[in-house]
């Protein structure tokens, strides 16, 4: 049976929820493995690919135009928000309907786009989680199906700028690993 969309996000929020909320203030100006992003900027990226993608996920349009500040905007709330969108993002993802068709403006197969914020989801709080210190680890079935679907993505998603080319990964590599390396992330990214 396939595990519905609304399943992968609730389960790739529950690892990402606590990454976020484990971001101290003084970390905010980090560098992250994802190096166009500090953390600041990183964790505002996340949130509004959160909010964008539940758009989606009703059909509607979604902007992905606008520079978000929630972390300055909010200080002291924006984790909050991040976990109260997450169960969001995953309720929507849930509703009947939501994996049918084309999702929004992007005119994608809708579980292809839930496949977009799963991998946001889950490679970015590992960035985070890297760049702060934190451990990560992501639910195993979250990884059985992220991975394929990434591969899949990837030639166009490294066309678009969104992937950086691919990094070669050891023998002993976690089929995590694979979902950084085909990424353009080295799995070993420790902050300087």
């Amino acid at each position: 049976m396939t595990t519905t969309m609304g399943e992968l996000l609730g389960a790739a929020a529950e690892q990402a929820v606590p990454v976020l909320r484990g971001i101290s203030d003084d970390r905010l100006d980090d560098p992250t493995p994802c190096a166009e992003y500090e953390v600041r900027a990183l964790a505002d990226h996340l949130l509004q690919v959160v909010i964008n993608f539940q758009a989606l996920a009703e059909k509607k349009p979604a902007d992905f135009g606008s520079v978000p500040r929630f972390v300055d905007e909010d200080p002291a709330g924006w984790r909050d928000r991040f976990a109260r969108e997450t169960a969001r993002l995953a309720e929507v993802w849930a509703a009947p309907g939501a994996e049918e068709g084309t999702a929004g403006q992007l005119g994608l197969p809708a579980r292809t786009v839930g496949f977009m914020v799963l991998g946001d989801l889950t490679v970015h709080a590992w960035d985070l989680a890297r760049a702060t210190g934190q451990d990560f680890t992501p639910d195993p079935a979250v990884v059985a199906e992220l991975a394929p679907a990434l591969a899949a993505m990837a030639p166009m998603a490294r066309e678009n700028g969104v992937y950086g080319e691919p990094v070669e990964v050891g023998a002993d590599a976690t089929a995590f690993d694979h979902i950084l390396a085909v990424t353009g992330r080295d799995p070993s990214w420790r902050p300087a």
